[in-house]
This record gives structure tokens, C-alpha cells and sequence, in this order.
């Protein structure tokens, strides 16, 4: 029956995690962003203490609940392991293995250095949520939503338009690379050898399994009954179980409750302590492995270079961005670096497409964390999601007037590149689509206007960098803030009525 009741929970918490992730028709309402506040990593770096309390109790009280059932890379692990001895020809047996201690706090240490040197990056990459929400934004999105797109062309045939055409595009090439090799790497470990990702390489697993040396309700062996014969050794997907010295590392043990239905004797139990019975411990020495991090240079100015040739051949001028644009409510580079772990939940549900995973904007240490980018569109004015759904307190939710003022970069204007200087022809796209007209158009020359900026009341949504017709620089672009801004208020002019008596002709 716990096998089941844990099965059961399971399945609907990676269900509704995973759907959430990849529901860009928003089936889904927003108030589902708290199964990401749930998970370990978001609640310690935004301290969300009541979290960390309850996941700290249940694994005192119960074990490794949370590696079990809350965590949907420790899932996806157990269905890859469900496939691979459904698939496999001969029947797939587990054996105990001994812990691999030195790595294993090793990994932990090194991580928790980092990111107390605010080296984020590694965090990122082991934190099991946020490596999952990676591996199913950048991999398993792309799929599902050209399985929509295979749909709609087939349904659309019989004049039905229940589905339609989205874009499925790849968001970032760097962060499709991980992702892929985060499903390959974790992938093989779960179908070759079950939980052995958990119990050696990631942070959680051991920071947990440490306390659940101590929980009250474990797995126990009775001495007694058990005759060695190593059934339970054989399903248990941790490797924990050492049946010919009776012996179970706590540590390890993801509380699955495979084993306990196996046993013909009915020598395994959940229970409490007890004085009749053996205790067993693991009196494997705990050890940290302090290692100094070598960061790597600086990502090369061969972009750079190759812009200014560009630029040199059609006479206009480059885009010269330094500042990387974080997503509104980060309040400064700082804060969303040390905050963000990469899970990229905040990619997934921008309803306007404008976050994407960095490269090298924020250097190696802010690989894979969101920037926002206004290839594909602009954010818009009155748009929230990104702070309201953020499990990590990187981006802090804003109501939407805090929105209308939160400046996130300023408009810049290069005169040389827009089409009213270059060729002499009417635009103005910009200014139309500038919600606080810091963008507006004055009088130019030969009856033509031009943008004129006002940067203090910009609070660069990026409507204007989206919009402008201009390629390969765009004339108007927006300028990152290192630290967030709050604009002046836009007050819009009045303008008289004039009344008019009769017809003026």
C-alpha cells in the first residue's frame, strides 16, 4: 500500500509539474507556480523558511520522502528505470554497491562554495528541479509543440481549429545542448542503474540523505527472520540494501518501498524504532572536499568583430549593448544572479516569448539564466508572469503599476541607421508602438519627422527594438540597466476641444 499511495502522488506531482511547464495555451491557471516553491533548491536560495522547515521535518520524520515523490527529476529517473525492465530481455536486477562518500560531499561541498562565491552556474546545473525544468523547456517543449503544429494541419483539413500553429523553434543552442545531455547523462545512469544520479552527484540527495540517517520511520531489518537471501537487494534501485550483512544505508535509501512486497519472509518494515531489534547505522565518515574553481575567460569578441565589418560594408552602426536586460523584478544583475538557478519555469510561461537562456551575456557563471530578448517580441506593459511564477525570489513579483515603472533598460537611438535618415521615407513604427511615448516623432526635414527620445520615462519593454524595419542594426535598440530604474510617470498631453458651431465651409 505505500508503494502505491507513493506511485499515485508521484505521478500527479510530475504530471502537473511537467504539464506546467510545457502548457503554452495556459490550460493551466498561474496559481500551479507554487509546485515550483515546493521544490528544495527554490525555497533555500529564496528562504522561503516555512518550505525549508516542512521539506526538513518530513525527511526527519519519514526519510527521503522528497527524493521520492515532491522531486520530478527523481521521477523521471524512476520511469526511465520502469521502461528500461519493461523493455529489457532478460529481467533487470539491482545489487548493493558500497557509497561513493568522497564524491558525493565532494559535489556538495564544491557546490555550496560556489554559491556562496556567487558562482551560480554549478548550483544551476545540479540542482535537480532546475535541471529538469531545463531538460523539458529546451527538449521536450520543442517536441510537444511540433506534435500541436502536426495536429492543427491535420485537424484544420476537417475545418477544425481546435488547435493552431505555435512557434517551435529552439530558444537557445547552448541551453538545447545541456538539456539534451542532462537527458542523455541522467537518462543512462536511471536505465542502467536506477537512482545512482541521486545518491553521487546530486547536492539535494545528499544534503537529505544525511538527515535521514536520522528519521524516525525507516526501512528495518529483522535479524531474525531475514535468511540472506537478497531479493530486496535485487529491486532496490538505490543499490542500498547489503543483505548478507543486514545492513541499510539510510542515506541512500529514496524511500520507494520496492523492496518491502519483495521479501517472502516479511523481514522488512517501515517502523519506528525499536529496542529488540538490530539498529543499523552507517558509520561511513562524512567529509567534505573543498576545491578552488578555475573561471574560464571571458567569451571571445568574435561576434563583436564580425558586427563592426558588417556595419563598415553597409554604412551604419552597430549595436552597442553591454549590458545584458534582466527580466523586470530582478532588481539588479546581482541579486537575479545569485537568486536564479537556471530552472527556466519563467522561460516557459513568458507570454510574449522575450526571455530566453543566456549564453555569455552574464559571463560562464550566468550561463543557461534568463535574459530577455526582443528578436521574437516585446514585453508587454501590463504583464506580470515572470515574477509570479519565479520559485527563487530572482525575479520578485510586481503588481502592474510597479510594472508601468520599473525600468529595466533605456531606449537608444542611432539617427545613422533609421530609415527616415538612410533612405528619406516616412516611418515612425517605433513611436506607435512605444506604450509611454518615450519615443515620440518631431519635425525632421522636407516634411518628414524622426524619433526623438526621452529616456526617463522608458522603461524599456523593447515594443520599439522589436518593431523597427531596420537590418541587420536596428535604428533604436534598448540599453540594459545594471540596476533597475523606476521611471518617471508618463502623463499624457490634453488636448483642447475645439467646438465648432457650424461647418467651416
Amino acid at each position: 500500500m505505500l508503494r502505491k499511495i507513493r506511485i499515485l502522488l508521484s505521478v500527479v506531482l510530475f504530471g502537473l509539474m511537467t504539464f506546467y511547464f510545457l502548457d503554452f495555451a495556459e490550460i493551466l491557471p498561474n496559481s500551479f507556480h507554487r509546485l515550483a516553491h515546493i521544490q528544495f533548491i527554490p525555497a533555500l536560495v529564496s528562504l522561503s523558511f516555512i518550505v525549508l522547515a516542512a521539506l526538513i521535518v518530513i525527511t526527519l520524520l519519514f526519510g527521503r520522502i522528497y527524493c521520492s515523490t515532491v522531486c520530478p527529476m527523481g521521477v523521471f529517473q524512476d520511469i526511465v528505470t520502469w521502461i528500461s525492465k519493461k523493455t529489457a530481455k532478460k529481467k533487470k536486477r539491482f545489487h548493493y554497491s558500497s557509497a561513493k562518500n568522497i564524491l558525493r560531499w565532494g559535489v556538495l561541498g564544491v557546490t555550496g562554495v560556489a554559491f556562496l562565491f556567487g558562482f551560480t552556474v554549478i548550483l544551476g546545473l545540479l540542482d535537480p528541479y532546475s535541471a529538469f525544468g531545463r531538460m523539458t523547456v529546451n527538449v521536450f517543449k520543442p517536441v510537444y509543440m511540433l506534435g500541436n503544429n502536426l495536429l492543427e494541419s491535420i485537424f484544420s483539413g476537417f475545418n477544425n481549429y481546435t488547435f493552431y500553429q505555435v512557434d517551435a523553434s529552439i530558444l537557445s543552442i547552448s541551453s538545447f545542448i545541456i538539456g539534451v545531455i542532462t537527458f542523455l547523462l541522467i537518462g543512462f545512469l536511471a536505465w542502467k542503474h536506477g537512482r545512482t544520479w541521486c545518491n553521487t552527484i546530486c547536492p539535494v540527495g545528499t544534503l537529505l540523505g544525511f538527515l535521514s540517517r536520522f528519521s524516525l520511520l525507516k526501512i528495518r531489518i529483522d535479524a531474525d527472520k531475514c535468511n540472506h537471501c537478497g531479493l530486496c537487494a535485487t529491486k532496490c534501485k538505490a543499490s542500498c540494501i547489503d543483505s548478507s550483512k543486514q545492513v541499510i544505508d539510510h542515506s541512500r535509501c529514496v524511500d520507494c518501498f520496492n523492496c518491502l512486497g519483495e521479501c517472502r519472509r516479511n523481514a522488512l518494515h517501515y517502523a519506528l524504532p525499536s529496542g529488540t531489534k538490530k539498529q543499523v547505522a552507517d558509520t561511513s565518515k562524512r567529509r567534505f572536499l573543498i576545491a578552488g574553481l578555475t573561471t574560464a575567460a571571458v567569451a571571445p569578441k568574435v561576434m563583436a568583430q564580425a558586427d563592426n565589418v558588417i556595419a563598415a560594408a553597409t554604412g551604419m552602426k552597430s549595436e552597442k549593448r553591454t549590458i545584458p536586460i534582466t527580466p523586470p523584478g530582478s532588481v539588479n544583475q546581482e541579486h537575479f544572479q545569485s537568486h536564479c538557478t537556471s530552472c527556466h519555469l519563467c522561460v516557459s510561461k513568458c507570454p510574449s516569448h522575450v526571455l530566453k537562456p543566456a549564453f555569455m551575456e552574464y559571463g560562464l557563471g550566468g550561463m543557461m539564466q534568463p535574459t530577455v530578448s526582443f528578436e521574437k517580441g516585446f514585453c508587454n506593459f501590463d504583464c506580470t508572469v515572470c515574477g509570479d511564477v519565479c520559485p527563487n525570489e530572482a525575479i520578485l513579483p510586481l503588481t502592474k503599476a510597479e510594472k508601468h515603472l520599473t525600468q529595466i533598460g533605456k531606449v537608444v537611438f542611432i539617427e545613422e541607421n533609421c530609415i527616415v535618415h538612410r533612405d528619406g521615407t516616412s516611418c515612425g513604427a517605433c513611436s506607435e508602438h512605444c506604450p509611454t511615448q518615450a519615443l515620440s516623432m518631431i519635425p525632421y526635414k522636407d516634411g518628414l519627422t524622426i524619433p526623438h527620445i526621452d529616456t526617463d520615462i522608458c522603461v524599456g519593454c523593447g515594443g520599439c527594438e522589436y518593431i523597427c524595419p531596420v537590418r541587420p542594426f536596428r535604428a533604436v535598440y534598448i540599453q540594459g540597466n545594471a540596476v533597475q530604474q523606476e521611471a518617471k510617470p508618463y502623463t499624457e498631453n490634453k488636448q483642447e476641444e475645439i467646438k465648432v458651431d457650424d461647418f467651416g465651409f
